[in-house]
């Protein structure tokens, strides 16, 4: 049922589903989504939090944002397993480091060009360091009123983390084109490009030990502009594995990693790509017309995965002079494309390119930033951002006419960063006033279904907020079923966990302990009654998958692959990854380049057994 836009969703923003602590009484009444006073603070974080960086940031507060620091300011740092200063759970140290807290392999370009990797640098033991967008210090419990019902919320520490903001540096010839070169010949992915002597799989299986599986095949990024490029996505299907990377998109067998299809070359950078394929196995990515610095990302072409073929190609029409296509969001709900942008959206049939319809302002003055997609469509805006009743609203859309189902309107002064899961739909909410964060799961009709238990401890999955759109719908190392949400806690003595959180309390149904006692995990998947996850390689050890039964009461892991030795040094070094593991094989890629002329830059790795 469709809330009115000025009145609050049924209930109220929820309501805990256990006692509060007895040593935090609830305060009085206050008015609709605003406490009359800030809830009760916790300690201080002692030290950062998981993927914090670990210098200091210029300001405080969640929002806060480093001054040009970390993984776009730090110089390469050599060895293995080099600690940068600002390292994170998908960056270049380890199995999930993204620059900007993006995506599994999804990240979105937060305008023209895209964000600037760092200079390539050696890993990190752990993987999860570096990114703060969903990393909370404290965890103290506290308890709000919202519209009449207790709202639990659980302090985000004093230190207020925010994140990063990606700056893009700036080409050398001023222009976001390529470094001039001697020569810059299509990469085909097989080391035939520009750069420094590539890598030899016999190498990366040298001296592999029993029960160790074997680097399958390697291949190597395309020469990229000195200011980076986005390599975003990874799809693999029973016979290819497909990524883009820089201009191209390049296609390999599963197996033997020969070419399955020539290489596609557009004529500008790659901007984003659909997270998951249609059933019919086709992609829609976005990429700009040209290499120059102005150049927006509203070029759309439908790609089939197993033959190469170009499908349906459209250029993003502009709704008015304020809509921006700088950066872009797409995502597939059933046959329709949603394509996010600056405070707009339009679907289209993702089969025949035909547009569909528009998502615009609305009400009180609502204006959409930010789509989530997959077996539902859901709508994220902005409202009445001018004035003292500014506040989100989330919708649940329906994929063929753009109708809102429902709506729920967020309490004031609460901000909706992510989506951990769409079905069911599970959010993540900040409160920048009272330094609090929350995790709310909401039901088919939009009411509240559960929020965490505030005695919840931070959780640590990474997300890329995104500058001019919110990318909602970007977080890594979280997986849902549909009455589960898992996700990793922060790296503590070098290790973590994964916890279970039961969506129809909130509370903890079970934990695990990463595998190894030097080495952080984070899940990639849920594959039927099984939660798959990946584990950063360690000083002298490979990597690790894992799965974990979802139910019963022993969720002892169980090791899929043992990733060799031997190519520890280069699985560690992988930045920003898009990982997945399919027919007992695992894929780790890069989804940014860094464009340093000087070496030949990894784009991705196959192993199995």
């Amino acid at each position: 049922m469709t809330q009115p836009p000025d009145q609050p969703p049924q209930g109220g923003f929820g309501t805990p589903q256990h006692p509060p602590h007895q040593s935090q009484p609830q305060p009085p009444q206050p008015p609709y989504g605003y406490p009359q006073t800030p809830p009760p603070q916790g300690p201080p974080a002692q030290g950062p939090g998981y993927g914090y960086p670990q210098q200091p940031p210029a300001q405080q507060g969640p929002y806060a944002q480093p001054a040009q620091s970390g993984q776009y300011a730090q110089p390469q740092q050599p060895g293995p397993y080099a600690q940068p200063q600002q390292s994170g759970p998908y960056a270049q140290p380890g199995p999930y480091n993204p620059a900007s807290q993006a995506g599994y392999g999804y990240p979105q370009p937060q305008y023209p060009g895209g964000p600037t990797p760092p200079d390539g640098g050696g890993g990190s033991k752990n993987p999860f360091k570096g990114k703060p967008a969903m990393i909370v210090g404290a965890a103290v419990a506290a308890l709000l009123v919202v519209g009449g019902t207790v709202f639990a919320v659980t302090s985000l520490g004093d230190d207020g983390e925010k994140k990063p903001v990606a700056k893009e540096s700036a080409s050398p010839t001023g222009d976001g084109k390529p470094t001039p070169s001697p020569t810059q010949p299509v990469n085909k992915g097989d080391g035939s490009g520009d750069g420094a002597e590539d890598v030899d799989v016999s190498d990366l299986n040298a001296d592999r030990k029993a029960g160790e599986a074997k680097v399958l095949w390697y291949k190597s990024a395309p020469d990229a502009p000195g200011s980076g490029a986005n390599a975003p996505g990874l799809w693999v299907t029973d016979k290819v594995a497909v990524k883009p990377a820089y201009k191209q998109l390049f296609a390999y067998n599963v197996g033997d990693g020969n070419p399955a299809w020539d290489p596609i070359e557009f004529p500008g950078k790659v901007c984003s790509v659909t997270p998951e394929a249609t059933s019919g196995g086709r992609v829609v990515i976005s990429y700009q017309k040209t290499t120059s610095a102005n150049a927006e990302c509203d070029q759309l072409q439908q790609v089939d995965l197993n033959t190469g073929e170009k499908g349906w190609s459209a250029e993003l029409e502009k709704s008015d002079l304020f809509d921006s296509a700088s950066s872009v969001q797409l995502s597939v709900t059933g046959d329709t494309l949603m394509v996010g942008r600056s405070q707009s959206g339009t679907a289209y049939d993702v089969n025949t390119g035909k547009k569909l319809w528009d998502k615009k302002n609305y009400g009180q003055s609502c204006y959409p930033a930010g789509f989530a997609g997959g077996t539902r469509l859901i709508s994220l805006s902005s409202c009445a951002v001018t004035t003292d009743k500014e506040h989100d609203e989330v919708q649940e859309l329906d994929p063929k006419t753009g109708k809102a189902k429902w709506t729920w309107k967020v309490p004031k002064g609460w901000r909706v960063e992510h989506a951990y899961s769409v079905d069911p739909l599970v959010l993540y909410l900040t409160n920048e006033e009272d330094n609090t964060w929350n995790i709310a799961t909401l039901k088919a009709d939009g009411s509240i279904r559960s929020q965490v238990d505030p005695a919840a401890e931070p959780f640590a999955p990474e997300c890329d907020g995104g500058i001019i759109t919110r990318d909602i719908q970007s977080c890594v190392g979280v997986a849902a079923d549909a009455n589960t949400v898992y996700l990793p806690t922060e790296e503590k003595d070098g290790t973590n966990e994964i916890v279970a959180l039961n969506l129809a309390t909130g509370k903890e149904k079970w934990r695990v302990k990463s595998p190894s006692s030097d080495a952080v995990m984070a899940s990639v998947k849920i594959d039927g009654s099984k939660l798959i996850a990946y584990v950063e390689p360690s000083q002298g050890e490979g990597g690790q998958v894992v799965s974990f039964p979802t139910t019963g009461g022993n969720h002892k892991a169980t090791k899929l692959l043992q990733l060799p030795a031997s190519a520890a040094k280069i699985e560690s070094t992988f930045y920003r990854e898009a990982v997945d593991y399919v027919d007992g094989r695992f894929y780790i890629s890069n989804t940014l380049l860094n464009g340093a002329d000087d070496a030949k830059e990894k784009l991705m790795l196959a192993y199995g057994k």
